[in-house]
């Protein structure tokens, strides 16, 4: 073989191996803590689409059911990825936990909805403070919604919604902290009068019952509400920097494919977080619903993340605004747009 014919070669079989180089040669294993909503849905779609695999990333999973019970993870170093809501993370990197955030994977996420015992007070031409109001004239309690704990993305749009929004009488409301499972359970089973949720629950929720109402979409809930991020330790980020760009660029690539075959992206996010028992259209319908919204340009959400941090310590969960300093790390994202994904 002369040298023409070895270049030929060579760059052949360089074509038929898109991933060689260190990424793919030297394996990097990620443990990854996960809320179980739609929101993650850009991370389970790279993941099933093999990218991060060809990546060289070993992912194993755990799922949590909010953002600060994951914190404890964080700080004792035994997730390395953390895919959830961005509001504990500030707190998190303020006591010590060196956590980078890499990527925003959706924003708009939360809504409220109401169970048929509230729903019946939101008649045409009455507005959300008045019907709050009725239904505690007409049952002499208030109305009792279910969110994630206090700290969360959850907690804190429902509160900015009512209090600042709607202007809701806090004696017609009673928030009551719960999972996101367990939410989603005590609405269907009318042991709460409605609540914040995400997808799929939405969707779920609607299917299951028509009565369920929604009554305030995401952007009403929270101007440019932020959601769901993907961060890192900076242990992790540290010692594997190339791990950490192939994951978001895997990032951007699922986005895309979410936008153009929602078909084929539903079958990944249906594995994850339905584990084979939710109807897959189901899952389809929630990521083409209103309240899912995916970006994963980190920089989109810095300013509402500080907003909704001066709400948190408004709202006493949080004991003064923090620096984000070192929080949000773009450079990620910017190398992989430049690079197609």
């Amino acid at each position: 073989m002369d040298r023409r014919q070895f270049l030929i070669a060579g760059s052949s079989l360089a074509a038929a191996m898109p991933f060689a180089g260190p990424a793919r040669a030297q394996s990097v294993a990620a443990r990854v803590g996960y809320i179980p909503v739609v929101g993650t849905a850009p991370f389970f779609v790279a993941n099933g689409e093999g990218w991060l695999k060809q990546g060289g990333i070993d992912v194993a999973v755990t799922v949590f059911e909010s953002g600060p019970n994951m914190i404890q993870a964080l700080a004792s170093g035994t997730i390395d990825v953390y895919v959830a809501g961005v509001a504990p993370l500030a707190v998190a990197r303020s006591r010590g936990v060196d956590i980078r955030v890499v990527a925003s994977t959706a924003v708009g996420e939360n809504v409220v909805v109401s169970a048929p015992s509230l729903t019946k007070f939101f008649t045409a031409g009455t507005n959300a403070a008045a019907a709050f109001k009725a239904f505690r004239t007409a049952t002499g309690k208030a109305a009792r919604l279910a969110t994630q704990p206090a700290g969360s993305v959850p907690n804190t749009t429902l509160q900015y919604w009512l209090w600042e929004v709607a202007k809701v009488d806090k004696a017609d409301v009673e928030i009551v902290p719960m999972g996101i499972d367990a939410t989603q359970q005590a609405i269907l089973a009318a042991a709460v009068d409605g609540g914040s949720v995400r997808e799929p629950a939405l969707t779920i929720l609607q299917t299951r019952n028509p009565q369920i109402k929604l009554i305030a979409g995401g952007e009403e809930v929270f101007p440019g509400q932020p959601g769901t991020v993907v961060a890192v330790s900076g242990a992790f980020a540290t010692k594997n920097p190339q791990a950490v760009q192939n994951l978001v660029s895997g990032l951007v690539k699922a986005a895309a494919l979410i936008k153009a075959d929602p078909t084929k992206a539903a079958s990944h996010v249906g594995a994850a977080l339905g584990k084979g028992i939710v109807d897959p259209e189901l899952i389809q319908k929630a990521l083409v619903s209103p309240a899912s919204r995916f970006e994963i340009d980190p920089r989109k959400i810095i300013e509402p993340a500080r907003a909704m941090q001066a709400y948190q310590v408004k709202l006493g969960s949080l004991e003064k605004e923090l620096p984000f300093d070192g929080l949000f790390e773009t450079q990620y994202y910017d190398r992989a747009v430049k690079a197609g994904g």
